[in-house]
């Protein structure tokens, strides 16, 4: 679907409604870029902004084993750096903070590959709420996808994004759900890839927009080693 994997120098956003995979993908990448680049991974480290509780340890050592390689699941958490958002002042400090953690590993054995917002929007989405304050949002949340994208841009690394979904309830035919962020995270964002379910537990990734790739869909499932294509 995305042409041979995630690209650096770009950011990608996920976007579904609640239980659709954003966060599990999150997790995966947090993983697969970790591993050498025969294996399809970058060799590196990632930085997790944790906006929501939803880093699971748990879910990493999981798909740690879920790879089948002998490997320390340890070793793996250890190289993703996670850091809590309590606000959205908070989360676009973090930008100066991820900046630092990065230089410092530049000349490690795993500098930083990845660079991950779970979710990108939700405490934009909970403080500037109604109408009159749309313009704020917009404005800070533009600055702070700027701030992501010359991070991902000086680092030769992922950005991936993971963003909600409102109903459009004027939508009478189609899909009614649409990405919070409106034209700002879409001009932002390189790739955008909208999860959703499907039949009998899979998931369904449409990518929705990218640069050089066609519109196109990829049905996955999410096991307990990971996520699995099907």
């Amino acid at each position: 679907l995305l042409g041979g994997g995630m690209e650096t120098q770009a950011i990608t956003e996920l976007y579904g409604e609640f239980g659709s995979g954003k966060s599990q993908i999150v997790h995966q990448m947090a993983v697969n870029v970790q591993l050498p680049e025969d294996e399809g991974g970058l060799n590196g480290s990632a930085i997790y902004i944790d906006t929501e509780n939803t880093f699971r340890p748990e879910r990493i050592e999981q798909m740690v084993i879920g790879l089948g390689i002998d490997a320390d699941p340890q070793e793996f958490l250890e190289n993703i750096h996670v850091a809590r958002a309590h606000s959205s002042d908070h989360q676009m400090l973090m930008m100066d903070t991820a900046r630092e953690r990065a230089a410092e590993l530049k000349t490690s054995d795993k500098p930083v590959k990845i660079f991950v917002i779970d979710s990108l929007t939700s405490h934009f989405r909970a403080e500037y709420a109604g109408r009159g304050t749309l313009a704020t949002r917009q404005q800070k949340l533009n600055r702070h996808l700027h701030d992501l994208f010359k991070l991902v841009d000086e680092n030769n690394a992922v950005g991936l994004v993971t963003n909600q979904v409102l109903s459009n309830p004027a939508v009478f035919f189609g899909d009614p759900t649409k990405p919070i962020g409106g034209n700002i995270v879409g001009h932002t964002a390189t790739f955008r890839i909208y999860l959703r379910k499907s039949k009998g537990g899979k998931r369904i990734a449409r990518l929705v927009d990218s640069p050089n790739l066609p519109e196109g869909e990829a049905p996955f499932m999410v096991e307990e080693a990971g996520l699995k294509s099907c």
